[in-house]
């Protein structure tokens, strides 16, 4: 076969059962180990599905391909799917789609030009909308992906006046139709045999079509890659939410009175005095209305809601926002009807639809007219903004997903076909069969310095029949009939990698716990001489650790990066793989964004340090409302949700390691309960075969050379 390619037997496996569920309408789960090459697996099988019919003379099918990173998405479309197109003998077509808010619209960027002194009120909103305006004549598509990068808060005001917007559209009547960038990317989309999208827009369609409408074209089949996010994204997606910071920014774009900016002032000699004074009123009352309203519900909650945020009864407050809007919405389709210019009446009917929208939305969440949701308030409050935010999500979205995408048909009656991959679906065994805790008595133990080797019992198999290892995923987002496949990595990890376990530390509720883990974390950070990503589940404990690390790394001569010091995710990924920054020798400190969707292959990333097992909050609203469920029915809580959800984010953080076939490292796990708790082997049995070492504790502080002098 060549040099650069290797035969691999889980990915030919994959590729025979994917083609199987797609030609026969069937829903399937695959858990394909790193390294199996998923992606060809199912893009093989999707190109023959879409080339077949039209070999045969029948209609060719469109299939959906959705992930949840950008990063994905790009290797599909410019790297797959190219190659496949190289060498697949017939031609598909393949476009990336997003959200029609992603395109810029040529029209609306020269009216805003136009009225840029009474829209934006500082030379930063200038210089940007300059930059959108040279770039807008160079640019192939128009999109946020090839924008250069602008100050988010000032793109965040600009491109709210210029992006395409239903609302805001004169379709074919446009005169920049012929060269309008959304409509070339629909056109492209609609004869498109292969559709590659965001789990967030693939949701977003889904519960859109309840309503009668939506994004996508009509489609024969569906794979969902990253699918362990398929619960958390529909949930948000089928949900609702109303931000403090939504309806202020609506009507600062109308009207922001001291500055004599907005929409209203622009169109100030286009309409009679008194509707333009009661206009500017009704926002100004709105604006004071919506302060009140946020206000109480901050002070409801202070003094007599709960501590998480729940909220467990409509109308804790009176809903004096919705009538507001819902005026502020008749008032402005009254000043439509005083303009002439069709462009100008789609502009303030934008906002008219927008603020009914919004006062539909705080009707819902007040009075909790959405059934079998869990609401919520959320808020942050310093001197310089308050954010607060009311939702709604659905605390079982398996009905929901059962009904609208795995109970789906498409032409004729035939049942749509959904495949659903990642590396973390599956869970090692059942909730009712733990292990007890690891003992020292039990297990053989070869000296090694500062660690023992260790043994770990077998399964022994004789619990009967096979669990299905896909039975808590399948429930929790109602595909219970669906079809499994569990396949192994390629990769040899008894070679390439070894686990760490850690069972002096203090339990992580501990009051030590933090203490104590500061020369354990930096034991392993010499032994590896950096190169590690250190895993948290809390900022709290992320900033604690940090400053504690900081000078000891300081004067090892290693960089330290940490999340939520402003640099974004993406920037601090490029300076950890960067070859130039002290040798390859940086850690960094990174919480749940971290534990997944992560890619360093080499030598840059060659230790992960969990800190402690991922167990969900218990307090959140969504998770609190889903346990109480469970026990309500007569069934345990921790064992049937709080348990598998933590390991498969373990999973998922493990998967951080070993990326290819050259990668060597460690993995290392510092909350003691693994080795402790009876459900700790459950952690331990979701991972590939691998030496599994215990440390000893480390030195007597101020002995922190300790790990160097024993690398």
């Amino acid at each position: 076969m060549g040099d650069r390619y290797e035969r691999r037997y889980e990915q030919e496996m994959m590729v025979d059962r994917v083609r199987h569920a797609l030609g026969n309408g069937q829903t399937l789960l695959v858990e394909a180990g790193t390294g199996v090459g998923k992606t060809f697996a199912y893009l093989l099988p999707a190109i023959e599905l879409i080339v077949a019919g039209a070999r045969g003379g029948d209609r060719r099918r469109r299939v959906v391909i959705s992930t949840h990173t950008i990063a994905l998405q790009e290797q599909l479309i410019h790297k797959d799917l190219p190659l496949l197109n190289a060498v697949v003998p017939e031609e598909f077509s393949a476009v990336l789609v997003k959200g029609r808010g992603n395109y810029l619209s040529r029209r609306r960027l020269v009216r805003a030009w136009e009225r840029r002194a009474v829209l934006f009120d500082n030379s930063d909103s200038f210089k940007a909308l300059e930059t959108v305006r040279d770039w807008s004549e160079g640019t192939d598509d128009g999109s946020l992906a090839s924008l250069p990068q602008l100050e988010a808060p000032v793109a965040s005001a600009v491109w709210s006046d210029i992006q395409s917007d239903a609302e805001d559209c004169l379709g074919r009547r446009c005169p920049t139709y012929a060269r309008c960038f959304y409509q070339s990317a629909r056109r492209r989309m609609e004869n498109a045999d292969l559709l590659v999208v965001n789990h967030a827009l693939f949701f977003s369609d889904l519960a859109m079509r309840r309503e009668g409408f939506g994004i996508l074209p009509p489609y024969d089949a569906v794979i969902l890659d990253e699918a362990h996010r398929i619960e958390e994204v529909a949930s948000e997606h089928f949900g609702r939410s109303l931000g403090r910071g939504q309806v202020s920014f609506l009507l600062s774009r109308l009207h922001h009175g001291r500055r004599h900016r907005g929409l209203l002032f622009a169109l100030q000699n286009k309409i009679d005095a008194e509707r333009f004074a009661r206009s500017v009123g009704a926002v100004d009352e709105c604006r004071s209305t919506m302060e009140r309203f946020f206000d109480s519900l901050v002070s409801w909650h202070q003094t007599a809601g709960r501590p998480n945020g729940r909220i467990e009864k409509p109308a804790v407050i009176e809903n004096t926002l919705s009538p507001a809007l819902h005026d502020l919405s008749l008032i402005l389709h009254r000043v439509l009807e005083q303009l002439n210019d069709e462009s100008d009446r789609l502009e303030v009917r934008r906002y008219a639809v927008r603020a009914a929208d919004l006062a539909a939305v705080a009707s819902v969440l007040l009075e909790q007219k959405e059934p079998d949701n869990v609401y919520w308030l959320e808020h942050d409050i310093d001197l310089r903004r308050k954010r607060i935010k009311l939702r709604c999500a659905p605390i079982d979205v398996g009905v929901l997903l059962r009904e609208r995408l795995f109970e789906a048909t498409i032409a004729d009656d035939e049942q749509l076909p959904v495949v659903m991959t990642s590396a973390t679906l599956a869970i090692a065994a059942p909730p009712q069969e733990l292990m007890p805790p690891v003992s020292v008595g039990e297990l053989s133990f070869v000296s090694n310095a500062c660690e023992e080797v260790i043994d770990l019992p077998p399964d022994d198999g004789s619990s009967g029949s096979k669990p299905d290892p896909f039975a808590y995923v399948k429930a929790r987002i109602g595909c219970n009939d669906a079809e499994g496949l569990h396949l192994g990595s390629p990769f040899d990890y008894t070679e390439q990698a070894e686990l760490y376990v850690c069972r002096h530390l203090p339990e992580p509720n501990d009051d030590c716990f933090v203490g104590e883990l500061t020369p354990v974390l930096l034991q392993h950070i010499d032994r590896s001489d950096g190169g590690a990503f250190v895993l948290f589940t809390s900022y709290k404990l992320l900033r604690q650790v940090g400053d504690a690390l900081r000078a000891p790394l300081e004067q090892r001569g290693m960089v330290l990066l940490a999340q939520g010091g402003g640099m974004q995710r993406s920037a601090l990924l490029e300076r950890f793989c960067d070859v130039g920054v002290q040798a390859n020798r940086s850690v960094l400190l990174g919480t749940d964004s971290f534990w997944q969707g992560v890619d360093v292959p080499g030598d840059a990333l060659r230790n992960v340090i969990i800190t402690r097992l991922p167990f969900v909050v218990p307090d959140r609203p969504l998770i609190e409302a889903r346990v109480r469920r469970i026990e309500a029915s007569g069934g345990n809580a921790f064992m049937e949700y709080t348990l598998p959800e933590a390991i498969l984010r373990f999973k998922q953080g493990f998967g951080r390691l070993i990326r290819s076939k050259q990668d060597r490292g460690s993995v290392v796990v510092l909350d003691r309960r693994i080795m402790t708790r009876p459900y700790g082997h459950r952690f331990l049995a979701s991972l590939p075969d691998l030496p599994l070492r215990e440390m000893s504790p480390p030195p007597l502080a101020g002995d922190l050379e300790f790990g160097q002098r024993n690398r």
